[in-house]
Protein backbone atom coordinates (compact mmCIF):
# COMPACT_ATOMS: atom_id res chain seq x y z
CA UNK A 1 0.00 0.00 0.00
CA UNK A 2 1.37 3.37 -1.05
CA UNK A 3 -0.82 6.14 0.37
CA UNK A 4 -0.27 9.85 0.92
CA UNK A 5 -2.50 11.05 3.76
CA UNK A 6 -1.60 14.72 4.07
CA UNK A 7 -2.25 16.78 0.93
CA UNK A 8 -3.36 20.30 0.02
CA UNK A 9 -4.81 21.84 -3.13
CA UNK A 10 -6.04 25.17 -4.54
CA UNK A 11 -8.92 25.28 -2.07
CA UNK A 12 -6.42 25.77 0.75
CA UNK A 13 -5.26 29.37 1.15
CA UNK A 14 -1.59 28.33 1.14
CA UNK A 15 -1.67 26.26 -2.05
CA UNK A 16 -2.20 27.04 -5.73
CA UNK A 17 -2.03 23.42 -6.95
CA UNK A 18 -5.19 22.15 -8.57
CA UNK A 19 -6.69 19.04 -7.04
CA UNK A 20 -6.68 17.42 -10.49
CA UNK A 21 -2.94 17.98 -10.85
CA UNK A 22 -2.22 16.45 -7.45
CA UNK A 23 -4.30 13.42 -8.39
CA UNK A 24 -2.69 13.02 -11.82
CA UNK A 25 0.75 13.16 -10.21
CA UNK A 26 -0.33 10.61 -7.61
CA UNK A 27 -1.35 8.24 -10.39
CA UNK A 28 2.00 8.74 -12.16
CA UNK A 29 3.80 7.91 -8.91
CA UNK A 30 1.83 4.71 -8.51
CA UNK A 31 -0.05 5.71 -5.38
CA UNK A 32 -2.87 3.41 -4.35
CA UNK A 33 -4.64 6.03 -2.28
CA UNK A 34 -4.49 9.71 -1.42
CA UNK A 35 -6.34 11.82 1.11
CA UNK A 36 -6.78 15.58 0.79
CA UNK A 37 -6.59 17.46 4.08
CA UNK A 38 -7.05 21.16 3.43
CA UNK A 39 -6.60 23.65 6.24
CA UNK A 40 -8.99 24.89 8.90
CA UNK A 41 -7.37 27.30 11.35
CA UNK A 42 -10.02 29.00 13.42
CA UNK A 43 -8.76 31.95 15.42
CA UNK A 44 -6.36 33.24 12.78
CA UNK A 45 -8.51 32.57 9.69
CA UNK A 46 -12.11 33.25 8.79
CA UNK A 47 -14.61 30.99 7.08
CA UNK A 48 -15.69 31.86 3.55
CA UNK A 49 -19.18 32.64 4.85
CA UNK A 50 -17.75 35.35 7.13
CA UNK A 51 -16.84 38.88 6.21
CA UNK A 52 -13.25 38.21 5.14
CA UNK A 53 -10.34 40.54 5.82
CA UNK A 54 -8.08 40.77 2.78
CA UNK A 55 -4.32 41.21 2.88
CA UNK A 56 -1.43 41.40 0.45
CA UNK A 57 1.37 38.84 0.35
CA UNK A 58 4.50 38.63 -1.77
CA UNK A 59 4.87 35.15 -3.26
CA UNK A 60 6.81 33.77 -6.20
CA UNK A 61 8.06 37.23 -7.17
CA UNK A 62 4.67 38.93 -7.26
CA UNK A 63 2.10 40.44 -4.94
CA UNK A 64 -1.08 38.47 -4.26
CA UNK A 65 -4.28 39.90 -2.82
CA UNK A 66 -5.84 37.08 -0.85
CA UNK A 67 -7.99 36.28 2.15
CA UNK A 68 -6.91 34.55 5.31
CA UNK A 69 -9.66 32.00 5.01
CA UNK A 70 -10.36 28.39 5.78
CA UNK A 71 -11.25 25.96 3.03
CA UNK A 72 -14.57 26.53 1.30
CA UNK A 73 -16.28 23.39 2.67
CA UNK A 74 -19.18 22.98 0.19
CA UNK A 75 -16.94 23.53 -2.83
CA UNK A 76 -14.20 21.31 -1.39
CA UNK A 77 -16.35 18.30 -0.61
CA UNK A 78 -18.30 18.66 -3.84
CA UNK A 79 -15.11 18.66 -5.87
CA UNK A 80 -13.73 15.69 -3.95
CA UNK A 81 -16.89 13.75 -4.78
CA UNK A 82 -16.45 14.58 -8.47
CA UNK A 83 -12.80 13.55 -8.38
CA UNK A 84 -13.67 10.25 -6.69
CA UNK A 85 -16.02 9.45 -9.56
CA UNK A 86 -13.67 10.70 -12.29
CA UNK A 87 -10.67 8.69 -11.08
CA UNK A 88 -12.48 5.72 -9.54
CA UNK A 89 -10.71 3.19 -11.77
CA UNK A 90 -7.23 4.66 -11.22
CA UNK A 91 -6.81 5.66 -7.57
CA UNK A 92 -8.74 5.83 -4.30
CA UNK A 93 -9.37 9.39 -3.13
CA UNK A 94 -10.44 10.13 0.44
CA UNK A 95 -11.93 13.23 2.06
CA UNK A 96 -10.07 14.79 4.96
CA UNK A 97 -9.44 18.06 6.75
CA UNK A 98 -6.55 19.39 8.79
CA UNK A 99 -7.84 20.92 12.01
CA UNK A 100 -5.34 23.50 13.29
CA UNK A 101 -6.99 23.45 16.66
CA UNK A 102 -6.36 25.35 19.90
CA UNK A 103 -8.15 25.21 23.25
CA UNK A 104 -9.69 28.61 22.49
CA UNK A 105 -11.22 27.36 19.22
CA UNK A 106 -12.47 23.88 20.15
CA UNK A 107 -16.15 24.86 20.13
CA UNK A 108 -15.89 25.94 16.48
CA UNK A 109 -14.36 22.58 15.53
CA UNK A 110 -17.07 20.71 17.39
CA UNK A 111 -19.62 22.52 15.23
CA UNK A 112 -17.60 22.04 12.05
CA UNK A 113 -17.36 18.30 12.65
CA UNK A 114 -21.08 18.07 13.40
CA UNK A 115 -21.83 19.87 10.12
CA UNK A 116 -19.56 17.76 7.89
CA UNK A 117 -19.07 14.42 9.67
CA UNK A 118 -20.96 12.53 6.96
CA UNK A 119 -18.42 13.64 4.36
CA UNK A 120 -15.24 12.96 6.31
CA UNK A 121 -12.96 9.94 6.07
CA UNK A 122 -10.08 11.41 8.01
CA UNK A 123 -9.11 14.33 10.26
CA UNK A 124 -5.60 15.50 11.15
CA UNK A 125 -5.24 17.15 14.55
CA UNK A 126 -2.60 19.80 14.07
CA UNK A 127 -1.42 22.75 16.09
CA UNK A 128 -0.04 25.71 14.15
CA UNK A 129 -0.66 28.40 16.79
CA UNK A 130 -1.19 28.74 20.53
CA UNK A 131 -3.35 31.63 21.76
CA UNK A 132 -3.45 32.74 18.10
CA UNK A 133 0.32 33.28 18.12
CA UNK A 134 2.05 31.78 15.09
CA UNK A 135 5.13 29.56 15.35
CA UNK A 136 6.63 30.36 11.94
CA UNK A 137 6.70 34.11 12.67
CA UNK A 138 8.30 33.48 16.11
CA UNK A 139 5.43 35.36 17.78
CA UNK A 140 4.69 32.39 20.03
CA UNK A 141 8.33 31.86 21.00
CA UNK A 142 9.00 35.56 21.64
CA UNK A 143 9.63 36.39 25.29
CA UNK A 144 9.83 32.72 26.33
CA UNK A 145 12.81 30.51 27.01
CA UNK A 146 13.19 27.40 24.87
CA UNK A 147 11.94 25.26 27.74
CA UNK A 148 8.94 27.54 28.30
CA UNK A 149 7.70 27.65 24.70
CA UNK A 150 8.26 23.96 24.07
CA UNK A 151 6.50 22.96 27.28
CA UNK A 152 3.60 25.33 26.60
CA UNK A 153 3.18 23.85 23.11
CA UNK A 154 2.95 20.27 24.38
CA UNK A 155 0.64 21.20 27.25
CA UNK A 156 -1.71 22.84 24.76
CA UNK A 157 -1.81 19.72 22.58
CA UNK A 158 -2.62 17.57 25.62
CA UNK A 159 -5.34 19.97 26.78
CA UNK A 160 -6.98 19.81 23.35
CA UNK A 161 -6.78 16.01 23.22
CA UNK A 162 -8.39 15.65 26.62
CA UNK A 163 -11.49 17.46 25.40
CA UNK A 164 -11.67 17.09 21.62
CA UNK A 165 -12.13 13.60 20.16
CA UNK A 166 -13.16 14.13 16.54
CA UNK A 167 -9.85 13.40 14.89
CA UNK A 168 -7.93 10.46 13.43
CA UNK A 169 -4.23 11.08 14.02
CA UNK A 170 -1.87 13.63 15.54
CA UNK A 171 -0.16 15.43 12.66
CA UNK A 172 3.53 16.49 12.64
CA UNK A 173 3.54 16.15 16.43
CA UNK A 174 6.85 17.94 17.03
CA UNK A 175 6.16 20.66 14.44
CA UNK A 176 7.58 23.32 16.74
CA UNK A 177 11.06 21.83 16.24
CA UNK A 178 10.92 23.15 12.65
CA UNK A 179 10.63 26.72 13.96
CA UNK A 180 12.83 26.41 17.05
CA UNK A 181 15.68 28.85 16.43
CA UNK A 182 17.30 27.84 19.72
CA UNK A 183 18.44 24.56 18.23
CA UNK A 184 18.07 20.91 19.35
CA UNK A 185 16.35 20.23 22.66
CA UNK A 186 16.99 17.10 24.76
CA UNK A 187 14.19 14.59 24.26
CA UNK A 188 14.49 13.36 27.84
CA UNK A 189 13.33 16.75 29.10
CA UNK A 190 10.09 16.35 27.13
CA UNK A 191 9.65 12.60 27.26
CA UNK A 192 7.06 12.60 30.06
CA UNK A 193 4.84 15.15 28.30
CA UNK A 194 5.07 13.29 25.00
CA UNK A 195 4.20 10.08 26.84
CA UNK A 196 1.06 11.73 28.26
CA UNK A 197 0.03 12.92 24.82
CA UNK A 198 0.61 9.52 23.24
CA UNK A 199 -1.14 7.62 26.05
CA UNK A 200 -4.15 9.89 25.61
CA UNK A 201 -4.18 9.25 21.86
CA UNK A 202 -3.91 5.48 22.36
CA UNK A 203 -6.67 5.46 25.00
CA UNK A 204 -8.93 7.34 22.57
CA UNK A 205 -8.14 5.01 19.67
CA UNK A 206 -6.22 7.70 17.80
CA UNK A 207 -3.00 7.49 15.82
CA UNK A 208 0.09 9.40 14.83
CA UNK A 209 1.36 10.70 11.51
CA UNK A 210 4.82 10.33 10.04
CA UNK A 211 5.10 13.55 8.03
CA UNK A 212 7.71 13.30 5.27
CA UNK A 213 8.15 17.07 4.88
CA UNK A 214 11.20 16.70 7.14
CA UNK A 215 13.17 15.66 4.06
CA UNK A 216 12.53 18.81 2.04
CA UNK A 217 12.92 21.03 5.11
CA UNK A 218 16.34 19.46 5.63
CA UNK A 219 15.68 18.47 9.24
CA UNK A 220 18.05 16.15 11.07
CA UNK A 221 15.31 13.70 12.04
CA UNK A 222 11.87 12.60 10.98
CA UNK A 223 8.69 14.49 11.89
CA UNK A 224 7.89 13.47 14.53
CA UNK A 225 11.30 12.24 15.63
CA UNK A 226 12.22 8.57 15.75
CA UNK A 227 12.22 8.81 19.54
CA UNK A 228 8.58 9.91 19.54
CA UNK A 229 7.59 7.22 17.04
CA UNK A 230 9.39 4.59 19.11
CA UNK A 231 7.70 5.82 22.29
CA UNK A 232 4.29 5.58 20.60
CA UNK A 233 4.99 1.96 19.65
CA UNK A 234 6.39 1.08 23.08
CA UNK A 235 3.26 2.47 24.74
CA UNK A 236 1.11 0.20 22.59
CA UNK A 237 0.20 2.49 19.70
CA UNK A 238 -0.50 0.92 16.32
CA UNK A 239 -2.31 3.51 14.16
CA UNK A 240 0.20 5.27 11.89
CA UNK A 241 -0.38 7.21 8.67
CA UNK A 242 2.20 8.66 6.31
CA UNK A 243 1.72 12.03 4.63
CA UNK A 244 3.88 14.31 2.52
CA UNK A 245 2.14 17.57 3.53
CA UNK A 246 2.49 18.49 -0.14
CA UNK A 247 1.11 21.87 -1.22
CA UNK A 248 2.31 21.24 -4.78
CA UNK A 249 2.98 18.26 -7.03
CA UNK A 250 6.71 18.73 -6.39
CA UNK A 251 6.47 17.07 -2.99
CA UNK A 252 3.47 14.80 -3.45
CA UNK A 253 4.32 11.26 -2.41
CA UNK A 254 7.72 12.44 -1.20
CA UNK A 255 9.76 9.73 0.57
CA UNK A 256 6.77 7.48 1.31
CA UNK A 257 8.86 4.34 0.87
CA UNK A 258 11.65 5.75 3.04
CA UNK A 259 9.07 6.44 5.73
CA UNK A 260 7.77 2.88 5.53
CA UNK A 261 11.32 1.56 5.83
CA UNK A 262 11.95 3.67 8.93
CA UNK A 263 8.72 2.49 10.52
CA UNK A 264 9.34 -1.19 9.81
CA UNK A 265 13.10 -1.56 10.15
CA UNK A 266 13.91 1.35 12.42
CA UNK A 267 10.94 1.43 14.79
CA UNK A 268 9.39 -2.03 14.48
CA UNK A 269 5.97 -0.84 13.29
CA UNK A 270 4.83 -3.28 10.61
CA UNK A 271 1.54 -1.74 9.46
CA UNK A 272 0.37 1.62 8.15
CA UNK A 273 -3.21 2.87 8.06
CA UNK A 274 -5.59 4.40 5.62
CA UNK A 275 -9.05 5.56 6.73
CA UNK A 276 -12.64 5.09 5.62
CA UNK A 277 -15.35 7.14 7.33
CA UNK A 278 -13.01 7.82 10.27
CA UNK A 279 -12.23 4.11 10.75
CA UNK A 280 -8.60 2.94 10.36
CA UNK A 281 -7.77 0.24 7.82
CA UNK A 282 -4.48 -1.57 8.46
CA UNK A 283 -2.02 -2.55 5.73
CA UNK A 284 1.11 -4.64 6.13
CA UNK A 285 4.29 -2.80 5.17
Amino acid sequence: MLADYHLHCELSDDSEERMEDQIEQGIKLGLDEMCFTDHVDYGVKRDWTDEIEWHDTFEHGEWRHQALANVNYPEYFSKLTRMQKTYADKIAIKKGLEFGIQTITMAQYEQLYADWADELDFVLLSMHQVDNLEFWTQDFQKGRTQEEFRTRYLEEILAVQQQFKHYSVLAHLDLLARYDQCGPYPFEKERDLYAEILRQAIADGKGIELNTSSWHYGLDDTTPSREILRLYKDLGGSIVTIGSDAHSTKYLGDHLRDAQDILKNGIGIETICTFDKMVPVFHKI
